[in-house]
């Protein structure tokens, strides 16, 4: 299992699975909107004995109305 830690922002702190380890991008849903994080820097705890591997997410931004299809 691998880990993405995001940094500031509204889910600043928070810890999230990360499917996917080459991911660079990560659009959370939140409320009725989106975050958008970037990763940064290298993988973190890669070897067989120390932990999930982590990677470090900042914020980018938040995206405003979000809109589901089929409104009009």
């Amino acid at each position: 299992m691998a880990l993405a830690r995001l940094h500031r922002g509204p889910l600043d702190g928070q810890v999230i699975p990360l499917e996917d380890l080459e991911e660079q991008r990560l659009i959370i849903p939140y409320s009725a909107s989106q975050l958008v994080y970037a990763r940064a820097g290298e993988l973190t705890n890669t070897g067989p004995d120390d932990g999930p591997t982590e990677a470090q997410f900042w914020y980018v931004e938040g995206e405003d109305d979000l809109v589901p299809h089929g409104d009009d």
